[in-house]
């Protein structure tokens, strides 16, 4: 499970999340069997995930990140709810690349430097929100960085991070969200940058065995932090069998009756766990027969 830890500033001018999230990528490069790029990449989409969902504050309420861009990864989503609990997949789980000029995975030319990133708010009213946003490098977290900017005013620094150990198991991985309130002054605003760039990468401090609890001290170093709350959230995908029903009876009761008709087993695989759903031909067939009485 991941560890997610949040601090605030002692005037509540600035906020901090961080989280601890190997765990819930190693579930990712175990499930989906990526590439060392691709586990980076959709790593950290599925970090920011996590974090920006344990801001919502319903119950119920869920947040979808969805990266559409010209990389050889194809589009990347990831799922959270307002627990951090979070789930995520991508088109294609192995890609190869060199490492980029630093030396390192070269996430950016993965995903794509052209294309969007979208974000859905579900908060039970009638539509979800959305924010569309060109992508900024392709990095994930200067994208998510400008998506708040851009999309709800609020000034924002992101970091997020996954180290890849050559078995491609997963070192370290994590992340942490900075969000200033409009009152937040410029003294406040110069020593948060002053921490931030005074610090290593996230996934190197967690690597060295740095708690998000002493990373949230560190980024809010100066102002005075004061311990929020905290979480641990996991990968977890809530498919069933009865909510694949309903996305098969969504594709029509004429395609239904088409597929019931070649006298097979239908398999429907989950995106997001891989776990396995047989429906036999009686059964399309009855499900066809609900498709037409909706």
């Amino acid at each position: 499970m991941g560890n997610l830890y949040r601090a605030i500033s002692a005037d509540g001018s600035a906020f901090c999340a961080v989280l601890d999230a190997k765990d819930i990528v190693s579930e990712i490069e175990k499930i989906h069997k990526t590439s060392a790029v691709v586990t980076a990449a959709l790593g950290r989409l599925t970090i920011g995930a996590s974090l920006m969902g344990y801001m919502l504050k319903g119950n119920e309420d869920s947040i979808t990140l969805r990266i559409d861009a010209n990389g050889q990864t194809g589009q990347l989503v990831a799922v959270a709810d307002s627990m951090g609990n979070v789930k995520s997949c991508v088109n294609n789980p192995v890609v190869e690349l060199p490492l980029n000029s630093m030396g390192k995975l070269d996430v950016s030319g993965a995903v794509g430097k052209n294309g969007t990133l979208s974000v859905v708010k579900d908060m039970g009213m009638r539509e979800p929100y959305v924010g569309v946003i060109p992508l900024v490098s392709g990095e994930i977290a200067e994208d998510i960085a400008s998506y708040y900017a851009t999309s709800e005013q609020i000034p924002t620094v992101c970091g997020l991070g996954v180290l890849v150990d050559t078995d491609l198991s997963v070192k370290s991985a994590g992340g942490f969200i900075i969000q200033l309130l409009p009152f937040a002054d410029e003294k406040c605003i110069d020593q948060i940058e002053k921490n931030v760039a005074g610090m290593k990468p996230v996934s190197a401090l967690l690597n060295e065995g740095v708690t998000p609890h002493e990373i949230a001290d560190m980024l809010l170093n100066g102002l005075e932090p004061n311990e929020l709350d905290s979480s641990e959230p996991v990968y977890k995908c809530d498919c069933s069998r009865h909510r694949t029903e309903k996305v098969l009876i969504s594709i029509g009761a004429d395609e239904l009756e088409s597929i019931a008709n070649e006298g097979k087993d239908t398999e429907v695989c989950c995106h997001f766990c891989g776990k396995k759903y047989i429906f036999t031909p009686k059964k399309i067939a009855f499900l066809a027969k609900s498709a037409s009485e909706d």
